[in-house]
C-alpha cells in the first residue's frame, strides 16, 4: 500500500518550523525565493506528521536522513527507518509518497512556455517524440509532463535513469496521479503487483 500526500505551497504556516531540525532550518533559510521555502517546509512536515502519526512518536522526534552518497552533506534523497519516502514539488503542489517498497512520485507544473519540442528530443524516445507531434499549445505541454512525470517517478523509485527510454522497467509498477489540469503527477513503485493507492490532503486528513 502507498499513501500519498498532498498540499499547497499556500498551506505553509511559520509554525511548522518548531518541528524541523537544524539541518533543515539551515536549508530552508538558504532558499532565496519565499515560494522555495513553503515547499521545502510543507515537505519536511508531512513526512514527519505522517511518521509521526505511523510510529507513535512526536514530529520533532522523527530522524530523518539526507545524507547526499556522492558528497555526504545534507541534501540527498529524505530516507527514515522502517519505510520509505518521495517528497516532489511544483508549481503550486507539494506532494509526499508514503510506503513499504520502494516508491517515487514527481508533479510537474504545466508550463504553456516550455520549449516542449527542444526538450522533448533530449530526454523522451522517438516514439514518444513522435506521439507528442499529434500535439499543440497547452496540450502539448501536458503530454510531455506526463511522460516527464513517468519518467521521474521511475528513477526516484529505483535511483536508475530513463532517458531516451519508453519502456518501464520489470517489477516497476506506474500509475499517474490526478493532480487537475495545472499539474501533471504519476507514481513509481518497485512491486510486482499494482500497488494500492491512498490519497490524502494535508490540510484536511492529517491535523495540524
Amino acid at each position: 500500500m502507498v499513501d500519498v500526500w498532498w498540499a499547497g505551497v499556500d498551506e505553509a504556516r511559520p509554525e511548522f518550523e518548531r518541528d524541523l531540525d537544524t539541518a533543515e532550518r539551515e536549508r530552508m533559510a538558504a532558499y532565496v525565493r519565499e515560494i522555495d521555502r513553503a515547499r521545502f517546509l510543507l515537505g519536511v512536515t508531512i513526512v514527519r506528521r505522517v511518521l509521526a502519526a505511523r510510529f507513535s512518536l512526536p514530529a520533532a522526534k522523527i530522524e530523518l536522513d539526507r545524507t547526499c552518497s556522492m558528497c555526504g552533506k545534507p541534501h540527498g534523497k529524505v530516507r527514515a527507518a522502517g519505510v520509505e519516502l518521495s517528497v516532489t514539488h511544483s508549481g503550486a503542489l507539494v506532494g509526499v509518497a508514503v510506503a513499504d517498497v520502494p516508491v517515487g512520485i514527481d508533479v510537474e507544473r504545466v508550463d504553456p512556455a516550455l520549449d516542449v519540442d527542444g526538450v522533448a528530443r533530449v530526454v523522451l524516445s522517438a516514439d514518444e517524440v513522435q506521439t507528442l507531434s499529434q500535439y499543440s499549445g497547452l496540450e502539448k505541454a501536458r503530454t510531455f509532463a506526463t511522460y516527464w512525470t513517468r519518467k521521474e517517478a521511475v528513477v526516484k523509485a529505483t535511483g536508475e535513469g530513463l532517458l531516451g527510454e519508453q519502456r518501464t522497467p520489470e517489477g516497476i509498477q506506474v500509475r499517474q496521479l490526478d493532480v487537475g489540469d495545472d499539474h501533471r503527477a504519476a507514481l513509481a513503485v518497485v512491486s510486482a503487483e499494482p500497488p494500492v493507492v491512498r490519497t490524502f490532503r494535508f490540510g484536511s486528513d492529517l491535523p495540524r
